[in-house]
């Protein structure tokens, strides 16, 4: 079987589509208005080509131009659109102005009728308007002619260490598929994989001196999680740690591994956002949710906020992925991402029925 052929829409640094191209996807193209994340995205996936543009802007006809193909080409096509209005009830989405990104979506896959989409958001989306708006996605997506499943996944269950809960509608193409339904694959993982786990290998360097971009490893892996991160990796980049300042590391040591604000004095519990700060990774459990900002979340043991690699570990990117830009650019790219393993579990279970429909 070739490859299957996938579009990314919204792609970011490029998380969804390393998930698909690791279960064996081609990705022709990735679009996203944000530089910095088309930069990360093009310099991990050089065959693929990158439009850097506000998806309104872009047409069905640019899309499969720059992408080099028909539309019958295209197996595929994956995103997470922003979701500014879909708060809004009484209104089909698809008509909300703000969810003009949404509809761009929509529209792409209704234009050129992939055999699957996959579009992934916040699973607050589900309860919107008691359900209205996850009902509204489906109809949309169901009067483009697909059979449309969702699910709440949590990263966890897929070998990503980190509690990361995500919304996923998957489409099949009835022309396609007749009346078939996706059926999302259970739990991979029955043992879960914790902050420990994934990271202590990383966990030489200093947060004293600043260190280049690109440095060599200095411990051996110890777990199977850190052997699959550093598959086909012979160097460490985006491992640079934050120097905070001597008060910062003060506060940040009266916290244990795992603890939050509740272990400092109650004169420092005033200050800003102090509910979400001064938080530590627990070594022992899948990280919290990677943001995209971390300044206020620490390293389980050191007294620093985590590096964009290390970042970029609990997200389940191996280390081969290397993130351009400035740091606190690659935080962003890394926290907005997909994380791969989960978006790998989803593609290979799609690739099964395609497997199904050939056979």
């Amino acid at each position: 079987m070739s490859k299957l052929k996938i579009i990314d829409l919204f792609c970011g640094c490029g998380g969804f589509s390393q998930g698909f191209e690791q279960a064996g996807y081609s990705t022709l193209l990735g679009v996203d208005m944000w530089a910095d994340a088309t930069s990360t995205y093009q310099y991990n996936f050089p065959n693929s080509k990158v439009i850097n543009d506000d998806i309104t802007r872009v047409s069905t006809k640019q899309l499969l131009d720059v992408a080099g193909v028909s539309a019958t080409e295209v197996d595929g096509i994956i995103g997470g659109p922003p979701c500014q209005g879909f708060s809004i009830s009484g209104k089909r989405l698809i008509d909300d102005p703000r969810n003009i990104l949404y509809k761009s979506f929509v529209e792409f896959v209704g234009d050129i009728q992939p055999k699957f989409f996959v579009m992934e958001n916040v699973p607050g989306l589900v309860s919107m308007a008691k359900g209205a708006v996850k009902d509204t996605v489906i109809e949309d997506f169901t009067a483009r002619g697909y059979n449309v499943s969702w699910s709440i996944l949590a990263a966890d269950d897929y070998g990503v260490p980190q509690h990361r809960r995500r919304v996923f509608f998957v489409g099949l193409n009835k022309k396609y598929f007749g009346n078939k339904t996706f059926v999302f694959p259970k739990p991979l993982v029955s043992e879960k994989v914790t902050c420990k786990d994934a990271i202590s290998d990383l966990d030489f360097i200093s947060d004293e001196v600043a260190l280049p971009d690109e440095i060599d490893y200095a411990l051996p892996p110890e777990t199977e999680y850190q052997k699959l991160m550093r598959m086909n990796s012979s160097k460490l980049w985006n491992h640079t740690a934050t120097i905070h300042n001597a008060r910062t590391k003060e506060i940040i040591a009266m916290v244990p591994d795992g603890g939050n604000y509740q272990s400092l004095p109650q004169e420092l519990w005033n200050t800003r956002k102090v509910h979400i700060a001064w938080t530590r990774m627990d070594s022992s459990k899948p990280c919290f949710t990677i943001d995209t900002g971390h300044n206020h979340h620490f390293h389980y043991s050191e007294n620093r906020v985590p590096t964009a690699r290390e970042s970029a570990r609990i997200q389940s990117f191996p280390d081969r992925f290397r993130f351009l830009g400035i740091k606190t650019s690659q935080l962003k790219q890394v926290g907005n991402a997909v994380p791969p393993l989960l978006a790998q579990a989803i593609a290979e279970e799609i690739k099964k029925l395609l497997r199904e429909e050939k056979a």
